[in-house]
Parts: structure tokens; C-alpha cells; sequence
């Protein structure tokens, strides 16, 4: 099982049905696997496969219905931190791979769809960053300079278009960015990768990832071994380490929310504001009659917040403020995002590792992120050279962000002591069906939740990563871990990595 057993269903999952895979039962052999089946690992896995490696592709869950399928959807060349800040952390040249890398990114998509015929949906189209408030607009000045400094001349001043509140919104055109539906583009993917001799195995969770001599062995939780020249960890949060990378990205919680208006109503464009955190719309095409209309934000720390139902309302509440033909929202459900500290997502070879790759720190960009770091991550295997692989490179240490770096790592030691505090609760005769809370028991911190039937499921409430205290989600039906992203069901099974190991049952 992976984030598709999370409560919330996506428009996404809604309107394409579940890939069927089997799980791996025997031991394999290939040039590269590569663990995980979301929009990185299934681009990589068609890179190589083009390439004419044999590439073996491993899931926990059901293949594709990651964290892929819990996003908005956004094609963009555009940086949600800012180009200005990212120049100010990364430096001119690196902020310039970044944008050569995702502008590459855009038009691999492009190109994979029209040749391999895939019915995406799959659309160019201008993107809008409009100021929030007249006191944003001076953020705007900063980021359109940036962004002429770095090549990206078509960026200009405009109004937005079709804003059906009356405001007068200036904001930044992005020319050329795009949108398409993601689980048909998986598929499409999927389908092309079992053509090209790939193999997909669901429901085949990994324990542990080691380099042996000049093999990469990757073992299977029913015992099982995948050995190859090489690995890629598409894990969202990578499974293979304890705590190399995990310091330098946090885990966040993303909502989003999707209603009809009718069509020809809001104009066809990706649009984003300057508010922190900030909202991301767009549209998905669905028929003559309606559109959908695609709302996120109210993003927050994972496990850091349980008031899902006030958030899903403040996004409704401002989405019909801006957009007043949108109906009732017919979908609401979350993500996760990783946000590195100095802007930039972690794409190479895993620090200590010759032939282990990872590509995770997708901040608010997971889809163009995942289909660069195919491109970066299908030469570094292949032993060739890319230009953009030095902006990426996992083992960097970004001195500039080290205000940011600290700020994130209070989670854990905040967390790790909560272990010795008390419970939410005083008993688990206080849950009701469909609750879940922390209770102290002893020594021992505890996971109770109770089910719409009553009964009471009991776990350790001790994240088997790196030992922090688990949280109640109560939106998804899931505790969460702040310190590093991983999710667990009811009955303790990790849902998201980087906890591979479930919740230990609670001792009587």
C-alpha cells in the first residue's frame, strides 16, 4: 500500500483507473531498478528503457497512485521560491541550469506525448504570478529582473485575464509553460515502458538498498532480491538513507480543491499568487457544458496541523472570492511536497554511493522536477555528462541557506521530546469512531484510533525512520511524521517513505 489508501481521492484518480501490476515473488535481474512509480521514477525508467537498459520498476502500492496523484498538476518553468531568491542563495549560474533544466523538462513532456500518441491532455499555455496586494509588487519588479538576467527575456508585465472579482491584478506573464492530465500521462508512460521490455511490480516494498562489488542489491520485504548495475530512489522522501539528505528538506502538507465552471469562463492558463503560502490554480478540461476549476495552498509543515476542514474552507472561500462561477468543490484531498532549504530538489548519485541515484526535494514543482532529474538522472547511469547535474548534486552544502537549514531541523529535537510529555488524551475511551489521538501509556507514547465500527486500533506512536512521535491526520485517516514526511495507515503500515517499517503493535 502507498498514499493512495490515504482517505482523499484526487480528480485525478477519479477519472483514470488503477494501473494492475503484480507484486515481484521471485528474484530479478536488471541493468537498473528503480524504486518508486511516480512521475521521476517512471520518466527515468523510460529514458533508460529508450536507451535500451533493462530496467526494472518496484512500488509499495499500486503503481503510479504516489504522491503524483495528489498534485495540481502544474508544468511550469516558473520557481515558486523566486528566481531573485534563488540567485541570491545558488548564485546566477546555477539559477540559469535550473531554468535551462526545467524549460527541457516542459518540452520532454511535450515531445514524449506527441510521439508516443498518449491522449494527456497535454496543452502549452501562459502562466500568470500576480501580486497578492499592492505591497507585492515590488516582489514582482525583483523577479522579472531576475528572470531577464537569467535569459528568460519573454517574462513580462501584464494584467491577468479574465479575473472575474473585479481586481485589477498586475502580474508577470510566463509564456510557453503547461498543463496535462498526470495519470494519463503515467500510463502512457507505463504503456511504453512494458513495450520496451520494462517490468512493473505493485505492492513490493523495499528494506534495503546496499552497493556489493559492482552491484547495486535492492531487497524486498517478502525477501527477495533485485540486483542491478544501478539503482534511482523515486521515493518522494528517499528510503536508502537514515538522515544524509532528510536534514536538508522538510516535509509539507498541500491541499487541494477542485469545482466546475462553465466552460470558456476562466481563461486557460496556470496562475499563481504572492502570498506565503501561496495559491496555484488552473483548469482541466472535461467537456463541452464544464471545466474544472483546480484551487491549492494552505500549505503547512507536516504534522504540524489537524484543522483540514478549515483549511479546505479558507481555499473554497478564496477561490470563489476570485473565481465567483466556480461551484461547490466536488474534490478536495492533499499532497506532500519535500522543500530543500536552498531551493533546489537533490538529483545524483546518493551521497557515499557510486551507483545509487536519488531525485527527491520537489518543492512545489514535483512534475518538472521529476522529468529533469529523468534527463540528469539517465546520463549520471549511463556514465555521461550533464550540464545541470552540478546545481543538483545531493552531497552540495549551501552555506547562504544555513538560516533556513537550522530553522527546518528544530522539528526533530522538538519532536523527540515529546516523547516525554503527556497524551492528547487522558484514555482512548475519549476517541470516538473515526478519531485518532496520542495517549500515554507508562513509558510508552501510543497511537490509538478508533474506527466508524468501534474498535480500537493500537500502535507505537515512534516513526520507525528516525524515531520521532507520529501525528493524527485526521482529513487523510493517517498519522503523519513531521520530522521527515512518512505516513503510516491505521494498523501502522508505512503509506510514505522514508519509514519503510511499520508502527510496532502496542504491548498490552
Amino acid at each position: 500500500m502507498n498514499v493512495s489508501s490515504e482517505r482523499s481521492v484526487s480528480l485525478w484518480m477519479a477519472t483514470v483507473r488503477e494501473w494492475r501490476a503484480q507484486p515481484l515473488t521471485t528474484d530479478e535481474r536488471a541493468d537498473v531498478v528503480v524504486v518508486g512509480s511516480g512521475i521521476a521514477g517512471l520518466s527515468t525508467a523510460y529514458e533508460l528503457c529508450r536507451q535500451g537498459q533493462s530496467v526494472v520498476v518496484v512500488d509499495r502500492g499500486a503503481i503510479g497512485r504516489g504522491m503524483t496523484a495528489r498534485t495540481s498538476a502544474h508544468l511550469a518553468s516558473v520557481l515558486d521560491d523566486f528566481y531573485h531568491k534563488l540567485i541570491g542563495i545558488r548564485g546566477r549560474d546555477e539559477a540559469r541550469h535550473y531554468l535551462d533544466s526545467q524549460r527541457a523538462a516542459l518540452d520532454r513532456v511535450e515531445q514524449i506525448q506527441q510521439s508516443e500518441e498518449m491522449d494527456c491532455d497535454f496543452r502549452r499555455l501562459d502562466g500568470y504570478l500576480f501580486a497578492a496586494s499592492d505591497d507585492h509588487v515590488s516582489l514582482l519588479e525583483r523577479e522579472i529582473d531576475a528572470c531577464h538576467s537569467l535569459g528568460f527575456s519573454e517574462v513580462a508585465w501584464d494584467a491577468m485575464p479574465g479575473a472575474e472579482d473585479g481586481g485589477e491584478h498586475r502580474c508577470l506573464r510566463f509564456p510557453n509553460q503547461g498543463r496535462f492530465h498526470p495519470l494519463k500521462y503515467i500510463e502512457g508512460l507505463i504503456r511504453c515502458i512494458e513495450r520496451d521490455g520494462g517490468r512493473l511490480y505493485a505492492e513490493t516494498p523495499i528494506v534495503s538498498v546496499e552497493e556489493k562489488g559492482s552491484e547495486t542489491i535492492v531487497r524486498t520485504q517478502n525477501g527477495n532480491e533485485i540486483r542491478a548495475r544501478a539503482a534511482v530512489i523515486a521515493t518522494n522522501s528517499p528510503i536508502n538513507d537514515w538522515i544524509a539528505v532528510h536534514t536538508k528538506q522538510a516535509p509539507y502538507r498541500t491541499y487541494v480543491i477542485a469545482g466546475r465552471v462553465p466552460s470558456g469562463t476562466v481563461t486557460d492558463a496556470l496562475y499563481w499568487d504572492t502570498l506565503d503560502p501561496y495559491h496555484y490554480v488552473r483548469l482541466q478540461p472535461s467537456g463541452a457544458e464544464h471545466d474544472w476549476l483546480i484551487v491549492g495552498g494552505e500549505d503547512h509543515k507536516t504534522g504540524r496541523a489537524n484543522d483540514q476542514p478549515e483549511r479546505i474552507a479558507r481555499l473554497t472561500e478564496w477561490a470563489k472570492a476570485h473565481y465567483p462561477s466556480m461551484g461547490d468543490p466536488e474534490y478536495s484531498w492533499s499532497g506532500q511536497v519535500m522543500e530543500p532549504v536552498d531551493h533546489l530538489a537533490y538529483i545524483g548519485r546518493n551521497p557515499g554511493n557510486e551507483n545509487i541515484f536519488i531525485v527527491t526535494g520537489d518543492s512545489g514543482e514535483g512534475l518538472s522536477n521529476g522529468v529533469a532529474g529523468s534527463l540528469i538522472l539517465r546520463d549520471l547511469v549511463l556514465g555521461r555528462d550533464n550540464a545541470w547535474a552540478g546545481a543538483y548534486q545531493p552531497n552540495r552544502i549551501s552555506i547562504s541557506a544555513a538560516g533556513e537549514y537550522i530553522s527546518e531541523n528544530l522539528t526533530m529535537p522538538a519532536n523527540l521530546a515529546e516523547h516525554l510529555t503527556g497524551g492528547e488524551m487522558s484514555s482512548v475511551d475519549e476517541l470516538k469512531p473515526g478519531e485518532g489521538g496520542l495517549v500515554r501509556r507508562g513509558t510508552a507514547k501510543l497511537a490509538a484510533y478508533r474506527d466508524d465500527g468501534g474498535e480500537l486500533h493500537l500502535r507505537s506512536a515512534t516513526c520507525t525512520h528516525a524515531g520521532c512521535v507520529v501525528h493524527w491526520n485526521g482529513f487523510e485517516r493517517c498519522w503523519d511524521c513531521p520530522c521527515h514526511g512518512s505516513h503510516f495507515s491505521v494498523d501502522g503500515e508505512p503509506l510514505n517513505a522514508p519509514a519503510f517499517k511499520p508502527l510496532a503493535v502496542a504491548q498490552e
